[in-house]
């Protein structure tokens, strides 16, 4: 009767070793408990994963630095990281980057976009393909990517630029000047977005200031000095030029110092780089310009590309923690004006901006 209880026993213990083998080979491989709001699963090897960073355009040095930083976190992460565009600012030749790295079996795709429905037919089909797809610095159709990595919203930057003007006009609400904007084109998301909140800011705030004129430089860096040397001539009382476009601010910059005017006859400001601005604000040529930290704004897209590529999935309300940057809020597309809203689509905003002057020129490098 002993042995026969025994037996029984060392049975059931066997039975229960295995069951519980089994339930442990179900476990998926590199996964963390997650919490509600601070997604951590990661179920691919970093080497496992590549992505495609795709910039407006190459040889801009916004563009440039933007992908030191997604370099430089891929490098320290462990994934592949393509840096992949043409010297041309358009549609076409975004859309055959992006169906190139479809076609070649890249992971995810992180893309500052030309347009804001132009890429909408390849970025479907990169998805329905299994790529993810991030956009940084200019969105898209929210419904054809899953997080936008971007440098505020627009009543933010809309606010900065108007306010970059307004601090060098005395007595700035009551004062009544002539100014312009210049950028890129009429058809670039963020922009456009950003031009349309400083319009609205400009009417209420500052309602005795006239538009003369909006002209487009089209990315391109010779024309945007023709450009900027056109409105200098043709609008000789002009007080202000906006220039919310890394290619506009410099090109508008060089045709003030061609046509031999400085920050005293006419106030330039907008968005650029430290670098393609440090000799125009040394010289005089203008006082004040601003921009966020486009190498960790790469940095961000390039590892959130890869995140979302390594099996990882976001509720909007989530946090992801991104190395060298920090835990960040997966907030909801309204923020930047969309009104497709869905809990798989959101954006992440840039921790802070930064307003570039005689006195912080030289602690910047990128």
């Amino acid at each position: 009767m002993k042995k026969k209880y025994l037996s029984l026993v060392v049975v059931m213990l066997m039975v229960f070793s295995v069951m519980t083998g089994c339930a442990k080979d179900t476990e998926p491989a590199n996964t963390e408990t997650q919490g509600a709001a601070d997604t951590t699963k990661v179920e691919k090897k970093a080497e496992d994963v590549s992505v495609v960073f795709i910039p407006k355009l190459t040889g801009n040095m916004f563009f440039e630095s933007a992908n030191v930083g997604a370099q430089a976190i891929a490098k320290e992460v462990g994934f592949e990281c393509k840096y992949d565009g043409t010297t041309n600012a358009t549609v076409a030749d975004q859309v055959q980057v992006i169906n190139s790295a479809v076609n070649q079996g890249y992971s995810a795709i992180a893309v500052s976009s030309n347009s804001p429905d132009g890429l909408n037919e390849a970025l479907k089909s990169a998805a329905d393909a299994g790529t993810k797809v991030v956009t940084w610095d200019s969105d898209v159709n929210p419904e054809y990517r899953s997080i936008m990595v971007s440098q505020g919203t627009p009543d933010q930057l809309g606010r900065m630029l108007v306010d970059m003007v307004a601090d060098q006009v005395e007595d700035a609400k009551n004062a009544e000047i002539d100014f312009a904007f210049f950028y890129s084109s009429p058809t670039v998301t963020d922009q456009n977005s950003w031009v349309e909140a400083a319009k609205k800011y400009i009417a209420s705030d500052f309602p005795k200031w006239n538009l003369v004129t909006t002209e487009y430089g089209e990315s391109d860096a010779q024309k945007s000095i023709q450009v900027g040397e056109s409105i200098l001539n043709t609008y000789k009382e002009v007080d202000a030029i906006i220039c919310p476009d890394s290619t506009a601010l410099p090109g508008m910059a060089q045709a003030a110092k061609n046509l031999g005017k400085n920050a005293d006859d006419v106030i330039i400001t907008g968005f650029a780089t430290p670098s393609s601005m440090r000799d125009f604000v040394k010289d005089g040529t203008l006082k004040r310009f601003g921009l966020w930290d486009c190498e960790v704004q790469g940095a961000m897209g390039a590892y959130i590309a890869y995140w979302l590529a390594a099996g990882n999935d976001f509720v909007v309300g989530d946090q992801i923690d991104i190395p060298t940057v920090g835990k960040v809020e997966i907030m909801p597309n309204s923020v930047l004006g969309h009104k497709y809203v869905a809990d798989d689509s959101g954006i992440v905003l840039m921790p802070e901006r930064t307003i570039f002057d005689i006195n912080n020129i030289d602690d910047f490098n990128f």
